[in-house]
């Protein structure tokens, strides 16, 4: 099964979801990240941030949806914050489409100690939602029924 994370730079939240669950996953399942509007590099505090995790940075580079244009995934996941008016992008096809919204932790203004408490929440909250993803019964569920799932992980 392949997941792709969409964001709207692919240099953070996306990035941070990608490796993490990358990180978590058994044989069989990958996930891959890209943007609408790629930034065209990985936020540093992103990579060391993973790095201070023990969570390999190996591969990791900022794309635009059309490099999967070959290759698409199975499941979209947007991960962009609702909330502060963000707009996510869409990804038209047959892939099975949910929103996990996050804040973005590249906002957060303060002393370093504060932006990187933002950047290691960020990746608590994506820990938990790729392991809950992974955990589904996949064999046992049916398209609506994994959507309902997908949906339900996004508000955790």
């Amino acid at each position: 099964m392949r997941v792709l994370f969409m964001c709207t730079a692919n240099s953070c939240r996306s990035i941070l979801s990608e490796a993490m669950f990358n990180h978590w996953a058994p044989a069989g399942f990958t996930a891959v990240s890209a943007g609408s509007f790629p930034k065209g590099q990985v936020l540093p505090r992103s990579l060391s941030t993973l790095e201070r995790a023990s969570i390999s940075t190996d591969g990791l580079h900022s794309k635009g949806n059309d490099a999967f244009e070959d290759n698409p995934p199975d499941i979209v996941i947007t991960v962009c914050d609702k909330a502060a008016g963000e707009t996510c992008p869409v990804y038209f096809g047959p892939a099975l489409k949910s929103h996990w919204g996050l804040e973005d932790p590249s906002e957060v203004s303060g002393d370093e100690a504060q932006i990187d408490a933002a950047f290691r929440a960020t990746l608590a909250r994506i820990e938990q939602r790729c392991k809950a993803f992974l955990e589904l019964p996949f064999n046992r569920l049916s398209r609506d029924q994994l959507k309902h799932e997908l949906d339900r992980i996004g508000t955790l």
